[in-house]
């Protein structure tokens, strides 16, 4: 019975973190909306920076689950980041949680609140996030010929013209996979299961990083889609190296030296602490309680509604 019960509560160790994120979500969102009216009629360089400082106590919650609560080795190669710039982050799609691993170096830079997405237009449509992403700088597009590339050059000129400090992530692959190619899909889930891919530990994650400097990437169109092709060339060869290299002793890691980075409990555990006790508080009184299911409710709605608008 003992035995039952330990193992029971092991196994929903990963209930926590989302009950949470998502249970923390409304009173972010509050606090957000608070000054977002506060400072409605400050410059907004104010309103940017205290918005910046905002979106980093959540994000380095997230972090606080990702890394400091599973344990999860963080192995870093090439071009480690040092100190806080203006970066464009691209990178390869492989899993739903390729976001988190930008947070993973951004955080390590001091450029967490900097984080910014080109996102894909459906995630609008998320309760509370949706609408509060787009005002936190991200960009939706839409993977098709509706694609709006006037529209995206005109708000990130807009940031641009503003100032706005830049860490923004692309993925220009798009999407991890197509759901309508069953046969690729089952052969990717049977080779993953031979290389024993399907566990519910990862106990490493591999990030190898190449710092580009703005004056080596090509302005001309052509010349940079060719060079993007030509960079994920490199990024494949890199994988395949990773996962298949004929010599046992590079296999399962990236060439050159690799640097264990450890995130300080010191920059995550106050955001739980800060965003879980605010929301323990409200919870605690009827008033309280009402107003978060408001929030939930009202905040989703008027969020639909803005993106609609303001696409």
């Amino acid at each position: 019975m003992l035995l039952s019960l330990v193992l029971h509560t092991y196994s929903m160790r990963y209930l926590l973190p989302g009950v949470v994120l998502l249970g923390t979500a409304p009173t972010y969102v509050l606090a957000w909306g608070v000054w977002r009216l506060l400072s409605a009629l400050l410059p907004s360089r104010f309103y940017q920076a205290v918005d910046d400082r905002l979106y980093c106590i959540y994000q380095s919650m997230v972090l606080f689950f990702f890394e400091n609560y599973t344990g999860v080795q963080i192995l870093l190669y090439g071009d480690l980041p040092k100190n806080k710039e203006n970066i464009i982050y691209i990178a390869n799609h492989q899993s739903a949680v390729d976001w988190i691993v930008a947070d993973i170096l951004a955080i390590r830079q001091n450029a967490l609140g900097h984080v910014r997405y080109v996102l894909k237009d459906g995630l609008k449509w998320l309760p509370l996030y949706g609408c509060y992403f787009s005002q936190h700088g991200g960009i939706y597009v839409k993977r098709s010929a509706k694609f709006n590339e006037k529209e995206m050059r005109k708000k990130l000129q807009s940031y641009v013209n503003a100032g706005t400090p830049m860490y923004l992530v692309i993925f220009p692959e798009g999407t991890r996979y197509n759901p309508g190619q069953t046969n690729r899909l089952s052969a990717s889930q049977a080779f993953a299961a031979q290389q024993e891919f399907l566990c519910k530990e990862c106990p490493k994650i591999h990030i190898h990083i190449d710092r580009i400097d703005k004056k080596d990437v090509p302005e001309e169109q052509q010349s940079m889609r060719r060079w993007l092709h030509e960079r994920f060339e490199i990024k494949d060869k890199l994988l395949i190296e990773f996962y298949d290299s004929p010599d046992p002793e590079r296999r399962n890691k990236f060439p050159g030296k690799s640097v264990n980075s450890k995130l300080s409990l010191k920059k995550t555990l106050p955001s739980v602490l800060v965003l879980s006790g605010l929301t323990a508080g409200m919870l605690m009184t009827e008033a309280g309680r009402r107003l978060y299911v408001n929030t939930w409710i009202y905040g989703t709605l008027l969020g639909c509604l803005w993106v609609t608008i303001k696409p």
